[in-house]
């Protein structure tokens, strides 16, 4: 008979502290693997421990109707980050990101497609280790941190 120890497996530990989800769109994360072990990576190099995280990949119209009810906001948006546990606690949240926008910016930067979505990820995810971007220090720091994010990516071609 098996204890409950024995049945431990840390990868499917890791697979359960990061989800992904769709909601109102059809598209499907390329990786998945791959994305979990980054924005692990990512997190440890931010000096964070990671409680869950809830990546849900939506529509610009769910992510609106987002925006209005909870932060009345009645404009599109890239991302927005629901964090809940408290600081210094392990990270905990739900990071809702837009497919639409996530290709209409990669067409507007000149980007791939994938790329503009690993931006966005870590954005949330930094967010989430307690970055903000209201001001335009905030912003500049924001996009640094995204920069050495994607450096650290691994190579998905």
């Amino acid at each position: 008979m098996e204890t409950p120890s024995s049945q431990w497996n840390p990868k499917e530990m890791e697979d359960e502290q990061i989800e992904f989800h769709t909601e109102n769109v059809n598209f499907e994360l390329a990786n998945p693997d791959l994305l979990k072990s980054w924005i692990h990576a990512l997190i440890t190099a931010e000096q964070q421990a990671l409680q869950h995280i809830s990546f849900i990949f939506c529509s610009d119209d769910f992510l609106l109707d987002l925006n209005v009810q909870y932060l009345q906001h009645d404009t599109l948006t890239d991302i927005i980050t629901f964090q809940y546990a408290k600081m210094p606690a392990a990270l905990e949240g739900d990071i809702f990101i837009s497919i639409d926008r996530v290709r209409e910016n990669a067409t507007t930067f000149g980007v791939r497609f994938e790329e503009e979505l690993h931006r966005v990820m870590a954005h949330g995810v930094l967010h989430l280790c307690g970055y903000g971007d209201k001001t335009p220090d905030e912003k500049t720091r924001m996009t640094d941190k995204e920069n050495e994010a994607l450096a650290t990516r691994p190579h998905f071609d």
